[in-house]
């Protein structure tokens, strides 16, 4: 049976660049792979297939023969190992790392991992969250050791070659055909073992301790918002970067406003003469205190916008306003004359004068009216 082309069956294009061969692989490479398709004969004879189309055309000399000649030029290259410009098994320590425990690669080809990253929740003021401050907080968390500088070796001393593999921190696995890098369960992908421990920190090469940091929060933020702080999260442990430190914001509940985006609401109680009558009270502002009209005959609930009074949002646009909602308030604790007072103006907007002072109600009242009659009809 002849063989398809080699361009073909990776789906590029003549002169395809080793970066996009090698990204078409790994796509075949997924979805053939024995171990997401057992007794699958097709996905297997696809998946080998799409190996050795990868080792011709990965390979410069191999690629130009193959170019030149067809499978004649490559007949007596192929299918005899993983020989060539590129090693299957780093492509497929790129596909599976997060399965086989994949990382970085430090020196002498072993495993690095980066720290944790860290959460910190900062509770912080609504002037705070508007104006921007700076705060201390203080995190505890897993830093170098400073007696064996991060080594987990007592002084003097140095980590020797893992035995089971050898320094490199990764070990193979022969599955069938295929052959797969571990992490190695010996030294955990570390490619050193500790024979002499750091008294301090057991030869852990990290030890617990508490760091003051000053945080900048910028004007704007509110709760949910997220600040990052580079390399100040946990040490590693092999000695790869340090994690992050996410300062999650929660802005406190504040006593007059309530915050919706960048807008400001406040409820502003007023009385029943300055409703009725009108007037002018003073309002609190994040930046002082502003005149408010009240024109009369205001109704409650009746929400007065102040134009720039709110919050210049974090991530930029313009700022937003302070709606004042204004709540009639029923007077309370009457005196008998006082009681009597308000008997004799309800006589004076009651009666034929209802239409007049009071409409709304006038209006329902000859709604429900007409809603009775219907029923008796």
């Amino acid at each position: 049976m002849s063989k398809r082309d080699y361009y073909e069956v990776l789906g590029v294009e003549k002169g395809t660049q080793k970066a996009d061969l090698k990204k078409a692989y790994r796509r075949l490479a997924m979805k053939y792979h024995p171990d997401r398709n057992p007794d699958d004969d097709a996905a297997a004879e696809q998946f080998k297939e799409a190996k050795e189309a990868f080792e011709v055309l990965n390979d410069d000399q191999k690629r130009a023969a193959y170019d030149q000649f067809g499978h004649a030029g490559v007949d007596n290259s192929v299918g005899g190992g993983f020989g060539g410009g590129a090693d299957i098994n780093d492509i497929f320590g790129d596909v599976f790392g997060d399965i086989f425990g994949g990382g970085g690669r430090g020196r002498g080809g072993q495993r690095v991992y980066r720290g944790d990253d860290l959460q910190y929740n900062l509770e912080i003021s609504l002037e705070e969250a508007v104006a921007g401050t700076e705060s201390k907080i203080k995190v505890p968390n897993m830093v170098a050791c400073d007696t064996c500088d991060g080594s987990g070796s007592k002084r003097g001393t140095t980590p020797s070659n893992c035995p089971t593999c050898h320094g490199v921190g990764q070990v193979r696995m022969q599955q069938g055909f295929f052959s797969v890098q571990q992490t190695c369960p010996a030294c955990r992908g570390k490619g050193k073992v500790i024979t002499d421990p750091c008294p301090k920190c057991r030869g852990q090469g990290r030890s617990r301790k508490e760091k003051t940091l000053s945080v900048k929060i910028p004007a704007g933020v509110d709760t949910g918002d997220k600040i990052r702080l580079s390399g100040e999260g946990e040490a590693s442990e092999s000695g790869g970067p340090a994690g992050d430190l996410f300062v999650a914001i929660h802005v406190k509940a504040h006593e007059i406003f309530e915050r919706d985006n960048a807008d400001l609401l406040c409820t502003v109680p007023i009385n029943f003469a300055t409703a009725t009558v009108g007037g002018e009270l003073e309002v609190p502002t994040l930046d002082g205190r502003v005149k408010l009209k009240i024109p009369a005959g205001t109704q409650s609930e009746k929400t007065f916008r102040l134009r720039g009074k709110g919050v210049k949002p974090v991530r930029g646009g313009p700022v937003g306003d302070l709606m004042c909602k204004v709540r009639v308030e029923t007077p309370v604790n009457l005196s008998r004359e006082q009681k009597d007072l308000l008997m004799q103006f309800h006589d004076t907007i009651s009666g034929d004068n209802a239409a007049k002072h009071s409409p709304q109600a006038h209006s329902w009242l000859g709604g429900v009216k007409r809603f009775i009659d219907g029923i008796r009809t």
